[in-house]
């Protein structure tokens, strides 16, 4: 299971502007280098073959990773960033670099087409402004002669393309939150969470993988600039290691992730509560934690514990009525909250201590206690018929002496005022 559910409503104008903007940058670029042709066509056959190899090296590796295929990123990059090869000056320019890197995309993407499958072409618009924009920023400088004025050739040149390299990284965080924005599930059809946490999240992340993908770029333009294109394979070799790795930790996490949507469904199908309804507190927490600044690893702590906080029910001898666990007494939620602990599944600590924690008074839970708490409540209520969504806030908001904290109930209800109050026990 996803950590993260699409929306879906209708398109936010801003992302629709991203791929628009991708889409004229590409028409021009392809369109300009048609007309003038390829120029040093071997630098742009082995920087294409290059992209397209790390796009293909990532196949089969778990969606929705910040950069799945660092060495299409990295050559990329170094194309972007190529000012000399052995020793004499190129002169590919910008527009040529994104024909380049939209055509390597579209080569790698036909394997998936052919398997049925789609490209992720919000990724391809992001991939083809972002290089877009370090070749601009880098190729007529260097091409003018003023780069090497400013600069010279030595360590302070090395310092400016790592400089635009992180220039270059604001830019494609600005962009990648844009996408991440579109696929959050605000709970509903409604407009998109607001952009803020979303841009703020992947600043963050910036400090992960991205870092070193970027360095590689930059040595594998700096080594091509000295050695020629056979500096490319050489250079390429740890990155591919570091893809081979990148891949079997996703792995792992997927097979986690499954493990965990898996006990949560067992509750359904003992029929100890509704169907659907762990997914729908999981989707609803974790855009409420979005609201509340959670990021990262936080998130996923709340949505594996928010899938799994019934789990505790399978040790009952008889159901709760509806499975709806709000009305039963603080002792016996307590027992089921305990019951679903590390010590019975073997979860994550920090997913089981969540967990443990969901009948305690909200003064005493951890944040991701107090959403999850809260969001089940919720769904209950709705479940119960309790006058619809209007009806289950207004009952939280009087349990927000003791049961559940004030700050959680009106986050929530912004989140769902943004989905249009949608139901929570529809689906």
């Amino acid at each position: 299971m996803k950590p993260i559910t699409p929306w879906r409503g209708r398109t936010p104008p801003a992302l629709l502007a991203l791929r628009a903007a991708a889409l004229v940058l590409t028409l021009a670029a392809s369109a300009h280098t048609l007309g003038h042709g390829l120029t040093e066509p071997g630098h742009a056959l082995a920087f294409g073959l290059l992209v397209a190899f790390g796009e293909l090296a990532r196949r089969g590796g778990a969606p929705g990773e910040r950069e799945p295929a660092p060495l299409a990123a990295a050559g990329a990059l170094a194309y972007a960033l190529l000012g000399d090869s052995a020793g004499e000056p190129t002169a590919h320019g910008p527009l040529q670099v994104v024909t380049v890197v939209v055509a390597a995309q579209l080569v790698a993407a036909v394997p998936q087409l052919a398997r049925g499958g789609g490209p992720d072409l919000d990724r391809a618009a992001r991939r083809a402004l972002t290089v877009g924009f370090a070749a601009v920023c880098f190729q007529p400088l260097y091409n003018s002669g003023q780069a090497v004025r400013w600069f010279g050739e030595g360590l302070y040149f090395a310092l400016f393309l790592l400089g635009l390299l992180a220039l270059t990284a604001v830019c494609d965080a600005l962009l990648a939150a844009l996408v991440a924005r579109r696929r959050a599930l605000p709970y509903g059809t409604g407009t998109p969470p607001p952009y803020g946490p979303f841009l703020g999240e992947e600043l963050r992340a910036l400090a992960g993988i991205g870092p070193a993908v970027g360095a590689s770029g930059v040595v594998l333009a700096l080594g091509v600039a000295v050695a020629g294109l056979w500096a490319l394979p050489v250079l390429c070799v740890p990155l591919l290691l570091t893809q081979v790795s990148f891949r079997r930790y996703a792995a792992v996490r997927t097979t986690y992730r499954q493990t965990i949507a898996s006990l949560a469904c067992a509750t359904e199908i003992a029929g100890y509560t509704p169907p659907g309804h762990a997914r729908r507190v999981a989707a609803l927490a974790t855009a409420v934690g979005r609201e509340l600044g959670f990021t990262g690893a936080q998130l996923t702590v709340l949505e594996y514990a928010a899938l799994m906080h019934d789990i505790g029910q399978l040790s009952l001898l008889d159901p709760v009525a509806g499975g709806a666990t709000a009305r039963l007494p603080a002792a016996d939620q307590r027992r089921i909250a305990l019951l679903g602990g590390a010590r019975r599944t073997g979860v994550d600590p920090e997913v089981a201590a969540v967990v443990e924690q969901q009948a305690d008074p909200y003064r005493e839970q951890l944040p991701a206690a107090r959403i999850v708490r809260t969001v089940n409540a919720y769904d209950d209520l709705c479940g119960e018929g309790v006058g619809g969504p209007l009806g289950a806030l207004e009952e939280l908001r009087l349990s927000t002496g003791h049961d559940h904290q004030p700050q959680v109930v009106e986050a929530l209800a912004r989140v769902l005022g943004r989905g249009g109050l949608t139901r929570a026990g529809a689906g």
